[in-house]
């Protein structure tokens, strides 16, 4: 524990560097804290690498435009940087109409629930163990809820990235017919991710606004 005061000490004086305008501290925080958001946040939501490399190409300029914004708690800077990682892949989310692998309300949710939490305490790596589980578990319970086959074109196009010339010949359908058995199996999977996970109550739509 008193390690992790040290750490947290040591981090707060970083982001006091950074917030003056020391552009070497605040590079030190991306460094420290991007694959942390790219393996944890940003590919479990988004479902693909390129996208999920683009998102963190933009979450850092957004950091680096809004550092000054950042106000220190007791949880430390990852926390911060999660909310906007998480806002950058939102902004992908509702500017893609395809492909995607969780509908822009359901993330919007989690960012309006981690925004209440900023100053939960815990370590990054915790968090980052902790939100990873969360978002693979909630994938994966989704892709097990809907057709077999359905899951299979999701894992093959979305989460492998194959072609889709591939993806179809593997399913034994062709091109045209594979685009209209993914875009059901994309709506099927957003609804069962809407879905609460076992032991995990859902709040009416009432309560959600």
């Amino acid at each position: 524990m008193a390690v992790a005061r040290v750490d947290l000490d040591a981090e707060r004086e970083l982001c006091e560097r950074a917030q003056s305008g020391d552009r070497v501290a605040l590079g030190q925080i991306l460094r420290k804290y991007g694959p942390i958001l790219y393996r944890a946040v940003l590919l479990p939501r988004l479902g693909r690498d390129a996208l999920a490399q683009d998102a963190l190409a933009e979450t850092y300029a957004r950091v680096v435009e809004r550092f000054h914004q950042f106000q220190w708690q007791n949880a430390g800077v990852y926390p911060w940087l999660r909310v906007v990682a998480l806002r950058i892949a939102l902004d992908i989310l509702r500017a893609r109409k395809r492909e995607t692998l969780y509908e822009p309300d359901d993330l919007q949710r989690e960012i309006d629930a981690s925004e209440s939490d900023l100053s939960a305490t815990g370590e990054a790596e915790l968090s980052e163990k902790r939100d990873l589980a969360e978002a693979r578990a909630r994938v994966e319970a989704a892709l097990r809820a809907i057709n077999p086959r359905y899951a299979e074109a999701i894992r093959l196009r979305v989460l492998e990235e194959r072609p889709r010339e591939e993806v179809a010949a593997a399913l034994g359908v062709t091109v045209s017919t594979f685009d209209v058995v993914l875009h059901r199996a994309l709506t099927a999977l957003k609804k069962a991710l809407g879905a609460p996970l076992a032991g995990e109550a859902k709040q009416p739509k009432e309560a959600q606004r």
